[in-house]
């Protein structure tokens, strides 16, 4: 369900991380640094958990995501000051794995500065071997999307 307080580019996400642009996070050609978008994508993953209420069931199970490929890009300059909106939702569900969809949006820009998709596999932490997503897991994922994935 959209969000109406959300830019329109993130109302259709279900997990949105709001996290300040850092004067440390540029790079000598005084933008942020190509690798910080990947720790937002990773924020908006951990939100993303929070928000559809995942981790009481990896706490209870020793089971969860692991990340498996994630890809950036890389669509506008970002400086300092700033503040970025980075949505998380959930695109695919396969048997054991799924993919994550995000975007970064610039609050003072106010536009998306860069999107991607993160890949991940549902993982047995204990036995070091990938699972097959859980029905309960898909279940909280459906509700939190509020559609089928």
């Amino acid at each position: 369900m959209p969000n109406p307080d959300l830019p329109p580019q993130l109302a259709d996400f279900p997990a949105v991380a709001k996290v300040p642009v850092q004067w440390g996070d540029m790079d000598s050609f005084q933008h942020v640094n190509n690798t910080v978008y990947l720790r937002w994508f990773e924020t908006s993953r951990v939100r993303y958990l929070e928000v559809s209420g995942l981790n009481p069931i990896m706490e209870a199970t020793g089971c969860g995501p692991i990340l498996a490929s994630v890809h950036c890009n890389y669509r506008k300059q970002l400086r300092y000051p700033d503040e970025v909106l980075i949505g998380a939702r959930m695109v695919k569900l396969g048997g054991t794995s799924m993919k994550v969809e995000h975007v970064v949006y610039s609050v003072q820009q106010q536009q998306l500065v860069a999107d991607g998709e993160s890949g991940v596999v549902y993982f047995d932490y204990a036995n070091q071997r990938p699972i097959v997503i859980p029905d309960d897991v898909r279940k909280l994922i459906t509700q939190t999307e509020g559609r089928e994935v």
